[in-house]
């Protein structure tokens, strides 16, 4: 997200992250955090918020250290396919996340590869959008 700063993205990608949980069936965000940072049963809305909030950390990270990367590897992929490799390598950072985050207690599941790479083109529709009102002024 060109132009928005590190905390701003984490906010944008857990209101992403809300939305496409209540879109898609194949991707659910799991568990609620209490404000100590204590994994609960509990379905409180400041836990939930927390949940969304911490994997939305998770994939702000994903995407500043590690899709540089992967991108940088993939560019044949990119050139071959005009940018459409884009979508798998979105949904390639979707399931690492998933991967990562139920060891905590919380998280984000996605059911499928196929499925990872859907709901990267809709977190992508919606971080593009859920973005505008963060983007910094020239």
């Amino acid at each position: 997200m060109e132009g928005v700063s590190f905390l701003s993205q984490v906010v944008v990608n857990a209101i992403a992250l809300f939305c496409l949980d209540a879109l898609l069936d194949s991707v659910t965000v799991f568990g609620s955090v209490d404000a100590a940072g204590v994994v609960t049963g509990e379905s409180g809305v400041v836990g939930r918020v927390l949940v969304y909030l911490v994997v939305g950390l998770l994939l702000a990270l994903v995407n500043t250290v590690v899709r540089p990367f992967v991108k940088l590897l993939a560019l044949p992929l990119y050139i071959v396919t005009l940018g459409a490799f884009g979508l798998v390598v979105n949904g390639l950072m979707l399931v690492l996340v998933s991967k990562f985050t139920p060891t905590l207690g919380f998280g984000l599941v996605v059911d499928g590869f196929g499925s990872a790479i859907g709901a990267g083109l809709v977190l992508s529709i919606l971080t593009a959008i859920v973005s505008i009102p963060f983007r910094r002024q020239k």
